[in-house]
């Protein structure tokens, strides 16, 4: 198994200090985590976890990532119609999810304010940021159609 890195120990010391065991399969977790560019689904999760630890069940990492979301070290996105994807927590952001190519672009958060506001006060409902995603074409899809 790789080293640890300083971000990873981190999240493993909020797991232990929130009383839970930290396994073989929750530190391959984190450190995927941890090192992912984009937000990853379950299942790509499971594979790279498993590069590293062949006899950990896609079962068992759908059961950490529900914990790590209880703990709040995770969040879960749902984009477009794909399978959810999964993400550290930390700083807010929104998505893009181009309807021709798939691409997925973070946003920032405050992209969000001037609706969140809109939908509060002329209909009562709360936007949940992390789970929201925005479906549009992306420039590349614009350009190539002319």
């Amino acid at each position: 198994m790789p080293d640890v890195s300083p971000a990873a120990d981190e999240i493993i010391a909020d797991i232990r200090a929130a009383g839970r065991r930290v396994t073989v399969a929750k530190r391959r977790l984190i450190e995927v985590l941890v090192a992912a560019r984009e937000h990853l689904s379950a299942d790509e999760l499971t594979a790279l976890v498993q590069r590293d630890e062949p006899d950990v069940s896609p079962s068992t990492v759908y059961r950490l990532l529900d914990e790590f979301e209880e703990l709040g070290l995770v969040e879960h996105s749902h984009l477009g119609h794909a399978a959810a994807v999964y993400h550290l927590t930390g700083r807010a952001h929104g998505h893009l999810v181009c309807l021709g190519c798939g691409v997925t672009l973070e946003i920032p958060a405050g992209h969000f304010d001037a609706l969140s506001r809109t939908l509060l006060e002329e209909y009562g409902f709360e936007l949940d940021r992390h789970h929201v995603a925005i479906s549009g074409t992306c420039a590349s899809c614009r350009h190539a159609r002319g």
